[in-house]
């Protein structure tokens, strides 16, 4: 027997806590099942097929609103920062990333205000530090996820004691799909430390419940708060990168914000608090605002803008082409949508600066203004925070032996070899097709991109400007994609997160749609990297060619071994899945 059928059987045998097909967002939207013809016929119905699913947020997130347990986040940070304790977010994937994402949004809010408002700063002068994220893997997983680390609750306990979590601090363990071990482990883990711990999530209470053992403990332990942030179905089956998160980022951040307001009114005189001007109003502006915001980017003229920004990028990727984004404010927005086209759409990750054997990303991300260290300390708005785990550290969590045998490296002297930076990178320009794309947010684009010109001046063989907020200066860029919005201004800057997250994320799927990457509604060229994307690989093989899920599961291991074998050869691989469906068929 091969060691993938043996693999497998295992998994089959072992794993039934990983098989998740019952949950809501792993099944398949009734409005998007014939997305993939949609978007190669008429791709600005397409689009707007996409977009559609959005519109399931509001009517959910304006009941959550209204709920008491969001009224009770909102108190438990309003009572952390009152009694100088600490907020910690945790996650796994794009959870992760958004967590990562509200302690930036955090920290770069007190050292604006430290740097335009020193007399209001000195109130509260520890208060960048009251934010504090844990992201499965580390930040290095903020490039590339750390195959398996999700699976181990261990893992998240770990993390989360590393981090310092302690009595009287509030923990919010945010998982899209309300399963996933690690971020369990991060509640369980804050609740030995005496910590105020919520749970949030995008599965019908219920099913989790029913079908989910390691979620039905977390939900039936009454001194953990739940928030359940069911929308439904996600617009690509599966991809909780896009509905899940953009309303996990809707209500924790508005919660956080509204949080932040509340302090600052009751510890700063009048005359200063008039200073900044903060104004939110009630929880309900949240749902005016955003159904306005997706309003606004579904216009006539956005939806063109959006579908000329998808056959752009087509264009520069059917020619074997690179993209390399530009940003500023928007910096960790962007990266956080490129480096998860990655496990969605199986395309190659970011390539450290060093290696020139693997496949170089089709999408990449750098600050012209900075250079690569600096590039990373102003876009987390702090040092990096890479795990040093040893050989010591994953035998004492009783890992697998892979891990003990070899750990990962995800320390900082790794993050940083990823050239985020201005540094030059004339691995991004000797492509087929070569394309600098830069984003300016409620900014100037024209000062963004004229930077951006005189930084990498002609490597570039075309050049193009993503422009997202109120109407403005027009930056002299060989293409330009203007999407005309509000953008409210609010302490954590939520509106212009929300903004750049919709438009990257239709985008970006709507070029993988067309990019053959996805049929009907399903992402077939999904990276199987943990057990809970081994399962959706073998659902997805069944549903596709109507074999068994067992059959699925074997033919699955061996394509995993096949593309294995292919990447230690330096070459840019295929789906596993979509080489099962292929093998199958």
């Amino acid at each position: 027997m091969s060691d993938a059928i043996k693999k497998a059987k295992k998994f089959l045998s072992e794993e039934g806590a990983f098989r998740l097909g019952q949950l809501l967002t792993e099944s398949s939207h009734p409005k998007t099942r014939s997305l993939s013809e949609t978007v190669r016929d008429d791709l600005a119905a397409g689009i707007r097929l996409l977009q559609s699913v959005d519109e399931d947020i509001p009517p959910a997130m304006e009941k959550v609103l209204q709920q008491e347990v969001f009224r009770e986040l909102i108190e438990a940070f309003s009572n952390a920062l009152n009694a100088g304790k600490r907020i910690y977010f945790t996650g796994c994937g794009a959870t992760g990333r958004l967590s990562i994402l509200l302690e930036a949004a955090w920290r770069r809010f007190q050292r604006e205000l430290k740097e335009k408002h020193p007399d209001i700063y000195a109130k509260n002068p520890a208060m960048e530090d009251r934010v504090i994220s844990v992201m499965a893997g580390g930040d290095f997983a903020l490039i590339k996820s750390v195959e398996g680390f999700e699976d181990f609750a261990d893992f998240g306990r770990y993390q989360l004691k590393q981090a310092g979590v302690e009595a009287g601090d509030v923990v919010v363990a945010i998982t899209e799909g309300g399963e996933t071990p690690f971020v369990i482990g991060t509640a369980w883990e804050g609740l030995d430390a005496a910590a105020q711990v919520f749970f949030v999530y995008n599965n019908p209470t219920d099913i989790l419940r029913k079908y989910v053992q390691r979620s039905r403990r977390v939900i039936e332990e009454p001194r953990i708060r739940k928030l359940d942030l069911t929308t439904g179905p996600m617009a690509i089956t599966g991809s909780t990168r896009m509905q899940a998160t953009t309303a996990e980022l809707l209500i924790v951040g508005g919660a956080l914000e509204t949080a932040l307001v509340q302090f600052l009114e009751k510890t700063l005189p009048k005359g200063q608090l008039a200073k900044l001007a903060l104004s939110i109003g009630p929880a309900e502006n949240y749902h005016r605002q955003f159904v306005r915001l997706l309003k606004q980017l579904s216009t006539p003229a956005a939806v063109d803008a959006m579908a000329r920004l998808t056959q752009f990028e087509e264009n520069i990727y059917r020619r074997d082409g690179l993209i390399t984004y530009i940003a500023d404010s928007a910096m960790l927005d962007v990266l956080t949508d490129t480096t998860e086209r990655s496990p969605t759409f199986m395309l190659p990750p970011f390539r450290k600066h060093d290696d020139s054997r693997s496949a170089k990303s089709w999408a990449f991300v750098k600050d012209a203004m900075l250079p690569a260290r600096q590039a990373w300390q102003s876009m987390l708005q702090r040092e990096p925070r890479g795990l040093e785990w040893g050989e010591a550290v994953y035998k004492q969590l009783n890992a697998p032996p892979i891990f003990q045998a070899k750990p990962p490296r995800l320390d900082n002297t790794e993050i940083y070899k990823f050239r985020i930076g201005s540094e030059p990178d004339s691995s991004r320009t000797d492509a087929g097709d070569s394309a600098m794309v830069v984003i300016a947010v409620g900014e100037q684009a024209d000062k963004l991109s004229r930077t951006s010109l005189e930084t990498f001046g002609p490597e570039y063989k075309k050049t193009a400007a993503i422009v997202i907020g109120p109407a403005g200066a027009v930056p002299e860029t060989d293409e330009l994609f203007e999407f005309r919005c509000d953008l409210p201004d609010s302490p954590l800057q939520l509106w212009r997160h929300l903004a750049v997250k919709l438009v990257l994320n239709t985008v970006s799927t709507a070029t993988m749609v067309r990019m053959g990457r996805v049929i009907g509604n399903a992402m077939v060229w999904v990276s199987p990297s943990n057990k809970k994307l081994i399962d959706r690989g073998c659902r997805l093989i069944s549903q596709m060619t109507g074999c068994s899920y067992e059959e699925a599961c074997i033919v699955l291991h061996q394509t995993m071994e096949e593309v294995e074998s292919r990447t230690q050869r330096a070459e840019e691989v295929p789906s596993p899945v979509a080489l099962a469906i292929e093998q199958i068929r």
